[in-house]
């Protein structure tokens, strides 16, 4: 009888990576999916409170006023006069794009104003303003 002996090269038991890089591309492909439909404002704001104020999950983009009048928009400063262009970019990339404009309470009202008329001439007609629950509840 004669004795089968395999050659080391076509013995070659390895672990396949395909299916495992597969998996962590389609992961990272989901993480940044997910992470870009909500563009943030950035800062924290001091929100006024408000008895009827009520929770909505929609308002994937977010616009701060500071106290000072500053306008922020995706994590960054933008003058008052660049938020119907960004809008604008914004809603041709996804029509259904609703804006929550978080207004510090000693937000001039008058910079509140402007922006959510910059909203609506940038083609969102659905503009919220952000508040929170009165002290009570």
């Amino acid at each position: 009888m004669r004795a089968h002996h395999h050659s080391p090269e076509t013995n070659h038991h390895g672990i396949d990576l395909a299916p495992m890089l597969d998996f962590v591309l389609n992961l990272l492909i989901f993480f940044i999916i997910t992470t870009s439909f909500v563009k943030e404002a950035g800062i924290v704001v001091s929100l006024p409170q408000a008895d009827t104020a009520t929770y909505r999950e929609s308002g994937n983009i977010l616009i701060a006023v500071r106290e000072n009048g500053d306008v922020w928009m995706d994590r960054r400063q933008v003058d008052l006069r660049d938020v119907r262009s960004l809008i604008e970019r914004m809603h041709v990339e996804r029509p259904d794009d609703t804006v929550v404009i978080l207004a510090d309470k000693q937000a001039p009202a008058g910079v509140v104003a402007q922006v959510m008329d910059e909203v609506n001439l940038g083609g969102i007609r659905e503009v919220a303003l952000g508040a929170g629950p009165s002290a009570g509840d």
